[in-house]
């Protein structure tokens, strides 16, 4: 597989972002531990081990704290950084470090969408799942930053000529869940939320971005450096098309849900083609009467 995301750097810019806190900048992980919250909620059931697989922040871990669902939790993170003291795991990117069928439940927040092999990390959270174990996660969907991506293409391709890709490509909700049938999890949902964002300009936008360590790590990105005049540019041309009548602009950011079980024979299954005993036809000529 060509890697397309430079991990090391997206590393460095984390570690730069901790290092660095800015009030306020957590808003989509705190809006993602909210939801993983609600999600675990709905489910009846306890967890004996879990893991807090990639989540960067204790926010996941104390989720499933909170919930009085789950005995025992470990955190793994890629760097020590995120861990900030407290007891975990650190191990290298893309690495799920536990023997097969020795987790009950596996939780991933906002870090899937920075790996080159979202599919053999969701394998191997498949192989560590215990029969009917549950996988949860999140990552940034298609439709994040749509409108900086316009906006910087048209910029640089009006004063170059030409345009390089500057921000990620991220994961269709439609291919999520392809990723989570590969991957051998049953009963596979996939579904999106955005989350709509206003900034008085770009240059607010882009240094939530920063503090977020969130910018482009692309292996692909462009060496030519993107001076002041090809952000100003840029600012104009996302005021022009993507601001509200208060002038201020909009940022979008799709967050993509995934979850799948382990499979286990106590699962409901799809009935054979052709066991119906009512047709579709049928019910359609003849629908129930009120």
């Amino acid at each position: 597989m060509q890697p397309l995301i430079d991990t090391e750097l997206w590393l460095a810019r984390k570690r730069r972002a901790l290092a660095r806190p800015v009030e306020g900048v957590d808003f989509l992980m705190r809006r993602a531990a909210e939801d993983l919250a609600d999600r675990l909620d709905a489910v009846e059931r306890r967890f004996g081990k879990a893991a807090a697989l990639f989540c960067q922040t204790s926010a996941a871990a104390d989720v499933l704290a909170r919930s009085g669902k789950v005995g025992e939790i470990v955190r793994v993170e890629m760097d020590e950084a995120f861990l900030a003291g407290g007891p975990g795991l650190v191990v290298p990117p893309e690495t799920v470090p536990f023997e097969e069928g020795s987790l009950d439940l596996v939780v991933s927040l906002l870090s899937l969408h920075a790996m080159n092999d979202i599919p053999g990390v969701l394998a191997q959270i498949r192989r560590a799942l215990r029969p009917d174990g549950l996988f949860l996660g999140a990552l940034a969907g298609a439709g994040t930053l749509a409108e900086l991506r316009e906006s910087m293409l048209a910029a640089e391709t009006e004063l170059h000529g030409g345009a390089s890709p500057r921000i990620l490509p991220f994961t269709d909700v439609r291919d999520a869940g392809a990723l989570l049938q590969r991957a051998g999890l049953a009963l596979p949902v996939a579904d999106v939320e955005t989350v709509a964002v206003r900034y008085d300009t770009l240059f607010d936008l882009a240094g939530d971005l920063r503090a977020m360590g969130e910018t482009s790590a692309l292996l692909d990105r462009s060496r030519r450096p993107a001076g002041r005049r090809l952000f100003a540019r840029a600012a104009e041309i996302y005021a022009e098309r993507f601001s509200d009548p208060d002038g201020r602009i909009r940022a979008s950011f799709s967050i993509v849900w995934m979850s799948g079980w382990a499979p286990d024979a106590s699962q409901q299954k799809p009935l054979k083609p052709g066991s119906a005993k009512v047709s579709l036809k049928a019910v359609l000529e003849n629908p129930p009467r009120r």
